[in-house]
């Protein structure tokens, strides 16, 4: 029979103590197992990370060269501990359970000390890699759906990035609009997309959307319909994702030419939306 002084220091061990060995298997926060592979009995997640397009290297024979493929496309991997578990029992449970799932085991094998299954099932890649640490083990779950890479900028694109990195500004052409009027002509799609594409690829840029015009009409006019195209151009960025606490419009008018306004090309040049960064 345990005396009463004794049960309470047994209890304010296990309060003390209990805490810290919760938490070291607790898994990582943001982090779950994926539909492709559960995890076995003990194992608890210490890291993880997605992306929408990235490449893996996976294990498709023992050694030498080319001993492992590589597959581009939307990258997942998770990283596990395991108590009580052996990288060679992980390893067969993964086996059997993407044979039972439908997939083609590309690679099974061990260089000690990891065990490595690859397998595939159309362009879906997954792979496990164990390996034992001081009688228990720790193994990386990798999925990969592969694909192309979607090119989302053009070499126009780049060119804008390059000047606005060099100079903070640079002009965009091909954004036309009715005469007289702020409303956008559909040839302007394709010059819109690539405005949003450069934006998408530089989150943290802030950018001010100038509309300037050339000389013809008035000045107050002139800077009234500036100011509106480039209020419809943020309106079409911001209808395409970009989000609004990152655009500025500002209607510059005809104060900023950079042609000659005396000739029909010089006007086109001074026709012109400019992103400028803030």
């Amino acid at each position: 029979m345990l005396n009463g002084k004794f049960v309470f220091i047994l209890a304010l061990m296990i309060c003390m103590t209990s805490p810290a060995v919760l938490v070291g298997q607790q898994d990582e926060e943001g982090c779950k197992d994926s539909p492709l592979l559960t995890r076995p009995a003990g194992c608890h997640i210490t890291s993880c990370s997605k992306s929408e397009f990235d490449a893996a290297e996976l294990a498709i024979k023992p050694s030498g060269e080319n001993r492992r493929k590589h597959v581009e496309g939307k990258l997942e991997k998770i990283n596990y501990d395991c108590s009580g578990k052996s990288a060679l029992q992980v390893a067969r449970n993964t086996e059997n359970a993407w044979r039972s799932a439908g997939f083609t085991l590309d690679f099974t094998g061990t260089d000690v000390p990891t065990h490595y299954v690859t397998a595939h099932k159309g362009g879906t890649w997954v792979a496990v890699e164990a390996s034992e640490l001081t009688g228990d083990s720790q193994y990386v779950f990798t999925s990969v759906v592969a694909e192309e890479m979607k090119q989302e900028m053009t070499s126009e694109a780049k060119a804008w990035a390059e000047e606005i990195n060099k100079s903070g500004h640079a002009a965009v052409y091909g954004i036309e609009f009715d005469t007289g009027k702020a409303t956008l002509r559909p040839e302007s799609e394709k010059v819109l997309a690539q405005v949003a594409a450069l934006l998408k690829s530089q989150p943290d840029w802030k950018m001010k959307i100038e509309g300037h015009t050339d000389s013809t009409g008035t000045k107050q006019g002139n800077q009234v319909l500036s100011q509106s195209r480039a209020a419809a151009v943020v309106a079409w960025l911001v209808a395409d994702g970009i989000p609004p606490s990152r655009l500025t419009a500002v209607g510059m008018g005809d104060t900023k030419p950079t042609a000659d306004n005396g000739t029909d090309a010089g006007r086109a040049r001074n026709r012109r939306v400019e992103l400028v960064k803030q």
